[in-house]
């Protein structure tokens, strides 16, 4: 707990007082003892530690990046996601903290038992829908209920979300976030008793001019089977043994083998003018830049990377890998 700190003034006075017996060393002994007593409430118990609360506060603040990186992408305009604070409430505080309406998810987590919601402010909501359908993610419209367009929008919002939500989480606990409601009456979206404490994780958003909150709740229900896990030791022991896991950079590699990418064989190039384009029929004759004799490039999705001679393999076209194109490989880059 926190201990007032005397200013000079103060100290003088304090002193002045003793001297002239005002004040008795006794009085100023009983009250030192009582200052030491701390008010507990039994009705709201703190569910979570101070370590525990900075731990989330960390595990969201990953969540706030990668969001930000997908919304301003995503959105190609200004934006703004940060956490702003993290504290526990009663689920009834929370809910009477809540405009009417609002955009409301409930979402569950398995395998964790319990749901969870995420809220977002209407003006965030408006001005994220604006700026998808190709405005300028100004808007000034009162707070209203979403149409179903609207809706299927924020879906994609909400989806995007729930998989970030993920990823910041995986180095405590793996779950599979799914939407299960959407509401935009926040006293409809009873998850858990309204006496049950529950973290609410808030986030500053800024998109573009539009400014507005995101809110987390997650009930102590929710939380309580991984609570041993959520220390900024174990998230900082698992983030660390992740990095330097073999099997992971084994799974990486094996994905990117998997990945597949266009091959196109580039015969050769011709620059001709629109109007020669327009006038283009049936049986005229474009002459490449190419020779009989050259070899073609290989390019693999925009970027030449072999070299090749045509031929046929059985009835089929075919090339024959001649040479590796060294232009643009990092080594050779200068």
């Amino acid at each position: 707990m926190a201990e007032d700190v005397l200013s000079q003034s103060e100290i003088d006075k304090l002193l002045s007082a003793l001297s002239e017996g005002t004040v008795s060393a006794d009085e100023m002994k009983v009250d030192e003892s009582q200052k030491k007593i701390k008010t507990y409430d039994f009705k709201r118990p703190d569910k979570f530690s101070k370590d525990q609360i900075r731990t989330l506060y960390m595990l969201h603040e990953s969540f706030a990046r990668m969001f930000n990186t997908y919304l301003s992408t995503h959105l190609r305009t200004m934006v703004s996601v940060e956490v702003a604070s993290v504290e526990q409430l009663t689920y009834q505080e929370f809910v009477q903290s809540l405009s009417n309406p609002s955009v409301i998810s409930v979402l569950a987590v398995p395998p964790l038992k319990g749901n969870i919601i995420l809220e977002v402010n209407t003006e965030i909501a408006f001005a994220y829908i604006d700026r998808v359908f190709g405005g300028e993610g100004k808007v000034g419209l009162k707070p209203r209920v979403l149409t179903e367009i609207e809706e299927a929008v924020m879906k994609r919002f909400v989806t995007t979300a729930m998989n970030q939500l993920k990823e910041s989480w995986q180095n405590v606990v793996e779950f599979f976030p799914n939407l299960e409601a959407t509401e935009s009456n926040p006293q409809f979206t009873q998850i858990v008793p309204p006496s049950d404490m529950v973290v609410i994780i808030t986030i500053q958003m800024k998109v573009g001019d539009v400014e507005g909150m995101m809110n987390i709740c997650i009930p102590y229900l929710v939380l309580e089977p991984i609570m041993p896990k959520l220390t900024t030791t174990f998230w900082v022991a698992a983030s660390v043994s992740k990095d330097d896991n073999p099997s992971q950079v084994d799974v990486l590699q094996r994905k990117i083998e998997r990945t597949k990418v266009p091959f196109v064989v580039e015969m050769g190039r011709i620059e001709i003018s629109i109007q020669e384009f327009l006038t283009l029929g049936f049986g005229d004759v474009l002459q490449l830049d190419t020779k009989v004799d050259d070899e073609f490039k290989c390019m693999i999705g925009t970027r030449p990377k072999y070299y090749c001679r045509p031929g046929t393999f059985g009835k089929k076209m075919a090339v024959q890998i001649t040479g590796i194109v060294n232009e643009g490989d990092e080594e050779t880059d200068e």
